[in-house]
């Protein structure tokens, strides 16, 4: 408890995928507003004109907000052309960011070198790409009620089928003594298959953990020992390791948070990460990238053959040409204006509190750029179309679709729905056919936008021209999305037929609400069945469902914050809750979980995470009427001004809200609370306010 209280970047980190939605990909859409029109041709790659480039960049007005401290890897050749660190490893000491020895963590650029080493031993035939992942993780037992078994291929390609298993708050401490076993972790955390492997793309941080204890186990030795022996030493890389001893963390660079912030030095679990525990230098990827576009080649011998290095360059699945999924350790870049992410190009991402980073190879030139930095956001997303639009802009071609003849409204229709994520259940798409065949797509983040279709099941919106697309499981009817902004990685699944519930009319006005979350999984779906929507809730119901349409689970802690939760079947859930800040009790130490809960404690709890995000002063004009206690008022002016609430919300002709703030919640209410934190566009709503007020700050 004490742990998490110190170290409030977790919370933060938990915070922005639960109620807040995936809020970080604002910055990346302004960077792809402030991208670059690709030239025709585009300039010779040079020494002098990488050095340019970069010089130009780092110091551009879109950048300088983004970065503390980066350092940059260029390669092409087989050789360095540029090397360059700016700003600072850590401010406060004025360090500098040194390419050659500035030590930061790679993230989930450590997923290529997992990679690596798997193809290694395929290469010496200890390792079958297509062979069942139980002929090597013995004693590791998980349920697959599909008659097909989960490949080692479809772990490197994140088509596991297994249900999401993301690192937990806790993952991330601040002990480090503590050794937590990578074998032991899995044991402890094995997820089961929820999709038939190898069907659906689905971004999986536990699939390369268990590619690290295959590695592991069929290598011989312990998996950093490995990497260290068989990857680190052949190329060089003597600043690489996948174990954070106290040298190494005495080196390591100092991350920054959204404000600014130095975030405090923490460790993970388990203790040596294969799927982003990696530290290095720029200097040290380099080495690798020159290897790698190399053919697999090094100054003394090879670290993987050349057919391994074309099987991890090719792309393994696509929902459309334009949109490819991954190849073995790698995924598509980002999309560019009506061009969409090209095939010819290799990336990985990787990010961690207080680390970013992007890998960047074109094999087609034998060019590879490595750029990292010291503060999470989306500065690589600027810089990669930057270089693309700067140096090749073939990449960068607006697509040619011939005439293409759209699709009409019926055989559309069964796009429309409302679209999950696999991996974080909390973004949620709608997507609406009009009479004409036109669609509309929104969500939480962006609002809503028009989609024009240029290909098969492919489209365009209007946002920032980027491509949407779908797919169609034949097998089973299961409708897939993807889309460029909300979470890339990965697919969003269709919604099943929600059954209805036999106490709810098809014309109730609460409707649309509760069968949207019985649709979404959220509500049973189950013929004929009750849900009695004029039933109250209690205060602890609230904080679990709260918490389950986030994606946050209950917490393991067996201390808790309230007295008089010991032994409730929600403490788990009432806890999380406090650990994150949506919860403060009576300040006595209880929290009366089997209270009834009102409207206002409703809107408070949600307040208490949105706060973290929003101030208070931008929902102070809020107009209310009706009996609210004061300490409820922020919160129920930003419930009021969010639209966070279902049609028994009245407002006066003059515009202020009844938000009946003293009455109890009931099941429809909260249905329609809970439906509008998934979908309401709440960004647009804050953005919307915050330039009225400071229009009306700037007036005489």
């Amino acid at each position: 408890m004490m742990k998490q209280r110190r170290m409030p970047f977790f919370v933060r980190a938990a915070i922005a995928f639960s109620l807040a939605a995936a809020l970080a990909v604002l910055p990346a859409v302004r960077a792809f507003a402030a991208a670059p029109a690709p030239s025709e041709a585009g300039k010779p790659l040079t020494p002098e004109t990488a050095a340019a480039f970069l010089d130009a960049f780092f110091v551009s007005e879109q950048a300088k907000p983004l970065y503390k401290g980066a350092a940059v890897e260029i390669v092409q050749d087989g050789r360095v052309i540029a090397q360059k660190g700016y700003g600072y490893a850590n401010e406060a000491k004025e360090a500098v960011f040194d390419p050659s020895g500035t030590l930061f963590r790679i993230a989930s650029v450590s997923k290529t070198f997992t990679a690596a080493a798997v193809m290694q031993l395929a290469e010496q035939g200890k390792i079958d790409l297509k062979a069942d992942i139980r002929d090597y993780l013995p004693g590791v037992n998980f349920d697959n009620p599909y008659r097909k078994p989960v490949t080692v291929e479809d772990l490197l390609t994140h088509r596991s089928g297994f249900e999401v298993r993301d690192p937990r708050p806790e993952d991330l401490h601040d002990d480090f003594d503590r050794y937590t076993d990578m074998e032991d972790y899995v044991m402890e955390h094995m997820p089961p298959v929820v999709r038939e492997p190898g069907t659906a793309y689905m971004y999986d941080n536990f699939a390369y953990l268990l590619l690290g204890l295959i590695v592991q186990n069929a290598g011989g030795e312990p998996f950093e020992r490995y990497m260290d022996d068989h990857i680190f030493q052949p190329l060089g890389m003597e600043n690489s390791a996948f174990e954070l001893t106290k040298p190494l963390l005495d080196r390591l660079v100092t991350g920054y948070d959204a404000a600014g912030q130095p975030i405090a030095p923490y460790a993970l679990t388990p203790t040596v990460l294969p799927q982003g525990g990696m530290l290095s230098t720029a200097e040290d990827i380099g080495k690798f990238m020159i290897a790698f576009l190399s053919g697999g080649k090094t100054a003394t011998g090879r670290i993987l053959t050349e057919s391994s290095v074309e099987a991890m360059a090719a792309y393994r699945s696509t929902i459309h040409p334009l949109m490819p999924d991954t190849t073995y350790g790698f995924e598509a870049p980002i999309q560019l204006p009506e061009a969409g992410s090209s095939a010819a190009v290799l990336t990985k991402a990787g990010d961690l509190p207080g680390n970013s980073s992007l890998l960047l190879l074109i094999p087609e030139f034998r060019v590879g750029v490595f750029l990292t930095y010291n503060q999470n956001g989306a500065l690589r997303d600027l810089f990669y179309q930057g270089f693309i639009s700067t140096f090749f802009p073939q990449y960068a071609t607006t697509a040619d679709f011939g005439s293409f003849q759209p699709y009409g409204p019926e055989k559309l229709a069964p796009l429309a729905g409302l679209y999950a994520d696999l991996r974080l259940p909390s973004i949620v798409t709608s997507v609406e056919v009009d009479r004409e065949g036109a669609l509309t797509i929104s969500d939480a983040i962006l609002g809503s936008r028009k989609l024009r279709q240029v290909d098969d099941n492919l489209f365009v919106d209007e946002l920032t021209k980027r491509f949407t697309a779908f797919k169609l499981d034949e097998e089973n009817g299961t409708v897939y999305l993807k889309e460029p902004y909300l979470n890339p990685l990965g697919y969003e699944r269709h919604g099943v037929k929600p059954a209805g519930f036999a106490d709810v009319a098809a014309d109730d006005p609460y409707a649309a609400f509760i069968l949207g979350l019985q649709s979404l999984g959220h509500l049973p779906n189950e013929p004929a069945a009750v849900y009695g929507p004029e039933s109250t809730v209690t205060r602890a119901e609230l904080a679990r469902d709260l918490l389950e349409i986030s994606g946050v689970r209950g917490s393991k802690s067996t201390s808790y914050a309230f007295a008089d939760i010991q032994g409730h079947p929600l403490a788990a859930y009432i806890q999380a809750a406090y650990d994150l800040g949506m919860i403060r009790g009576d300040g006595k130490g209880r929290f009366d979980p089997d209270r009834i809960a009102t409207r206002q404690e409703a809107a408070a709890m949600v307040w208490n995470v949105y706060r973290q995000l929003y101030p208070d002063a931008l929902f102070a004009d809020v107009a209310l009427q009706g009996e609210t206690d004061p300490w409820a008022l922020p919160a129920v002016k930003m419930a009021t001004a969010l639209g966070l609430y279902g049609p028994e919300v009245a407002r006066t002709d003059g515009g202020a809200a009844d938000f009946r703030s003293k009455e109890p919640v009931s099941r429809e209410e909260e249905a329609a609370l809970l439906y509008r934190l998934l979908l309401q566009p709440v960004t647009q709503i804050v953005t919307e306010l915050s330039r009225k007020q400071q229009a009306e700050a700037a007036q005489p």
